[in-house]
């Protein structure tokens, strides 16, 4: 099994915020992540993907497609935009670095070519926060 990985960057603006609550219980949870005017990240994206080399190119994968595809399903629609109301794909979802991070999965998942599975997303949300998925979890 080969690991191949690329990293990449967007901007991104959002509130957290859950509408059901009042604005000082979302206060109380989000603290200054509540604020009504927003607030911004430069989100660092790392997408690992796995699998054979193969044998006539020597590649797992074209990189170049590999950043193509992270470019066209998650960079492009994210980037400068605000999650809370500029991203279709997160409609009604919480923009969190957790739920965002499992919509890049997600976003990314069908465009890979055969033989080549995504193996993690990586998401910073600044240098010291950063969120991991795996995948799905199985159940046993």
């Amino acid at each position: 099994m080969v690991y191949l990985t690329r990293h990449e960057f967007f901007n991104a603006a959002h509130r957290l915020s859950n509408p059901q609550w009042t604005d000082a219980q979302n206060e109380a949870v989000f603290g200054k992540c509540a604020n009504a005017n927003w607030h911004g990240h430069n989100y660092e994206l790392i997408v690992t993907v796995k699998g054979s080399i193969n044998a006539e190119t020597g590649f797992l994968m074209d990189v170049k497609v590999l950043s193509q595809i992270i470019q066209q399903e998650v960079c492009e629609p994210l980037d400068h935009k605000n999650l809370n109301l500029d991203v279709p794909f997160l409609n009604g979802i919480l923009p969190s670095t957790e739920n965002l991070c499992i919509a890049i999965w997600n976003r990314i998942v069908p465009h890979l070519p055969a033989g080549v599975s995504l193996h993690g997303v990586k998401l910073y949300e600044t240098p010291r926060i950063y969120v991991e998925y795996f995948g799905p979890a199985l159940n046993n």
